[in-house]
């Protein structure tokens, strides 16, 4: 994963590149990532950590970005705003960009079942934890929603075993 200054560099210089084509979408979606990256900055230096959040903390919050994005699309889409739903569309894209490869289906569950042999964990008590070391090693490549399912199932099979 890359670090977080360089992500910013590049969000950066994305910025800059957007402004000179003049493409406006991109201009602002990349304004609103870099927006709220400054804002959990400021809301890290409060908890005293004065270096603002790391990278997979942005992967997180691009991720979370993307999440809603996708359920603004949806939702336009429901209700007859194709037009809308496409500009969500498009935004996840350029979000996107900065993200690391998603995990397939298939490579989710290999990382899910090494991290629960490796933890030693055992029943659906100790979900939090596979949770946990999925979210700071995985960020912004695994749907943590798909992801609890599959944890749950993993755990709940390995207890009737």
């Amino acid at each position: 994963m890359t670090d977080s200054a360089e992500l910013r560099v590049r969000i950066n210089e994305a910025t800059k590149a957007a402004m000179k084509d003049k493409d406006k979408i991109r201009v602002s979606t990349l304004r609103l990532v870099s927006a709220a990256i400054k804002d959990r900055d400021i809301a890290a230096r409060a908890e005293d950590r004065c270096e603002g959040i790391d990278a997979s903390e942005i992967m997180s919050l691009l991720a979370k970005m993307v999440k809603q994005r996708q359920e603004s699309a949806k939702t336009y889409e429901d209700n007859g705003r194709p037009e809308l739903a496409e500009r969500e569309r498009e935004e996840i894209e350029i979000i996107r960009d900065f993200m690391p490869k998603p995990l397939s289906e298939d490579e989710m569950k290999s990382v899910i079942a090494s991290l629960v042999k490796n933890s030693g964990a055992t029943c659906l008590k100790d979900m939090g934890k596979i949770m946990g070391k999925l979210k700071s090693g995985y960020a912004g490549r695994v749907d943590m929603g798909k992801a609890g399912a599959v944890v749950k199932d993993h755990l709940c099979n390995q207890a009737a075993d």
